[in-house]
């Protein structure tokens, strides 16, 4: 399935968007702060698109104008969620490739899939989270009407073999159709 926007494409990840993925996972300046490890190859980044990224409600985020992959976005079930999500309640992450940064692609992406979430999956409420220091994805969330829940401290980011501190934020459905609404 794809969900379009005014520009972008979310679309499942295929094997053959390898390549791209690359180009952009392998920047020191984007999975470390998100909390996973720099992609390595073109081989490393299709095993992560067979292993990880081909999850249900994964997306590649790309332009309408060539659709390419230049970066990811995905929901979250609750049994696979780091957060507090309960039944009905889904978290959302997403990244994207360094080059488009500034351009309000991600919040653009994040509303679609707010959108699909809570007008075709029947969802309730959304969490999401970032880990101190990722103050580009902060921004996100408050565009994206996410309001500060809590904070957790001394968190192990398994991926990175490190302990750090991550905010999460979350906005209902109730509040996301008073004022979010696309």
């Amino acid at each position: 399935m794809e969900l379009l926007t005014e520009r972008l494409i979310l679309r499942p990840w295929k094997e053959s968007d390898a390549e791209s993925l690359y180009e952009y996972a392998k920047d020191p300046l984007v999975g470390p702060i998100a909390g996973w490890p720099v992609h390595t190859s073109v081989e490393n980044s299709r095993e992560i698109i067979r292993n990880i990224l081909s999850a249900p409600e994964t997306y590649a985020v790309c332009l309408k104008n060539d659709n390419k992959a230049i970066g990811s976005i995905g929901l979250i079930s609750p049994m696979q969620s780091h957060t507090n999500a309960t039944d009905g309640e889904l978290e959302v992450g997403y990244w994207i490739g360094v080059p488009f940064w500034g351009k309000g692609y991600i919040p653009e992406a994040v509303r679609r899939l707010q959108k699909y979430a809570f007008e075709e999956l029947g969802c309730t409420a959304m969490w999401c989270g970032y880990y101190e220091g990722n103050e580009k994805s902060k921004r996100v969330q408050e565009k994206c009407g996410f309001i500060y829940h809590h904070t957790e401290k001394d968190k192990p980011c398994l991926l990175m073999g490190d302990v750090r501190t991550e905010h999460f934020t979350y906005v209902t459905k109730e509040q996301w159709l008073e004022n979010y609404q696309i």
